[in-house]
């Protein structure tokens, strides 16, 4: 099955582009209540996959031996903007380890926030890799290292115990075996697992109602993580982020969290309407972050009746999405082109 065209750009009244992709939603049990394209389509879970990054430092007993507090671990989770609230965050939990900043592997990164970046760029400030948007899941997994007694200088490394228990965590919360998961290398350097978008929408289904097959241990560490992120989802992102935005917007009833390359992932918490939660994942199949994305995404939670942007002036400004020219002036927009049907 070929994907399907799921945003509309438009100028004036013509159609200028459109960008197709792929998306799946399913319930607790794994149904699928809406799919368009092909939810069959392999992709990397990229940035979406960190809650299942960081949960085998949970798992392990590794966050509690250093005592992470929820913002902590909200933060792992996070792809975060190298805002002062995360690099300082980031270097407690690595002061915690007994590590510092050039423990991590993960490389520096001007800030995703743009403000905070000119400004470092006009002062001729260089980033370190406490501004590095994954800097919050490296320090976990050094975490992780220190308990393990695995080496902290190839943590990073496929090999390594700490990723080799990140990939069961994978595993175990998408149904894929192990051996069935392809490895690529993200770019923070951590491996990164190449998943049918149906699988990884059940794991954020198991995340917020995690099934009675998991034992005890498993299902406290999908409790506590799915409450850190709701507590929190300044963490995830930042100050104007997609993922913050709507999960402040959401008051508690989902978990976001992108990923490069046009995809996403949510979890619907245990409601009303969805008893058992919900699982979502999307991917834009021409990689676009900036446009198809975020108007997709919130039609589609608007759909599903978890999300009500009327009075959100942050939200509005995201779907339909604007187009201006440089004088300022709005000139078209970009506009979700979703023909969803709930199945059965």
């Amino acid at each position: 099955m070929q994907s399907e065209i799921l945003a509309r750009v438009i100028r004036g009244e013509t159609i200028e582009s459109i960008h197709r992709g792929h998306l799946i939603v399913v319930d607790g049990d794994g149904r699928t209540l809406v799919s368009l394209g092909n939810s069959e389509t392999v992709t990397f879970f990229r940035s979406s996959a960190k809650a299942f990054q960081a949960f085998p430092c949970l798992t392990s007993g590794a966050a509690e031996r250093f005592g992470f507090l929820d913002n902590e671990i909200a933060l792992a989770c996070g792809s975060h903007s190298g805002e002062r609230i995360h690099t300082e965050t980031v270097a407690k939990m690595l002061g915690k380890v007994g590590l510092d900043e050039p423990d991590l592997r993960c490389g520096a990164q001007i800030p995703f926030n743009e403000k905070l970046a000119e400004r470092m760029i006009r002062a001729g400030e260089k980033p370190t890799q406490l501004h590095n948007n994954c800097s919050g899941k490296h320090a976990a997994m050094l975490a992780l290292a220190k308990h393990l007694n695995a080496d902290l200088q190839s943590y990073e490394d496929s090999e390594n115990p700490v990723q080799q228990a990140i990939l069961e965590a994978v595993s175990l919360f998408t149904d894929v075996p192990r051996d069935e998961i392809k490895i690529g290398i993200d770019g923070c350097a951590a491996p990164n697992f190449a998943l049918p978008l149906r699988a990884m929408a059940l794991s954020f289904a198991r995340l917020v109602f995690p099934p009675q097959s998991f034992d005890t241990e498993t299902r406290q560490a999908c409790r506590r993580i799915v409450s850190a992120i709701i507590s929190y989802p300044e963490m995830i992102g930042g100050t104007e982020r997609l993922d913050t935005i709507l999960m402040q917007a959401t008051r508690g009833r989902i978990i976001s969290k992108v990923g490069a390359e046009g995809v996403y992932a949510a979890g619907i918490l245990p409601c009303e309407s969805w008893k058992r939660g919900l699982g979502i994942a999307v991917k834009i199949e021409d990689g676009d972050d900036k446009r198809a994305r975020a108007v997709v995404i919130i039609e589609l939670l608007r759909a599903l009746g978890v999300l009500d942007i009327t009075n959100d002036e942050k939200l509005r400004e995201y779907s339909p999405m604007p187009i201006k020219n440089r004088r300022g002036d709005t000139v078209g927009k970009v506009v979700a082109n979703l023909d969803l049907k709930l199945h059965d």
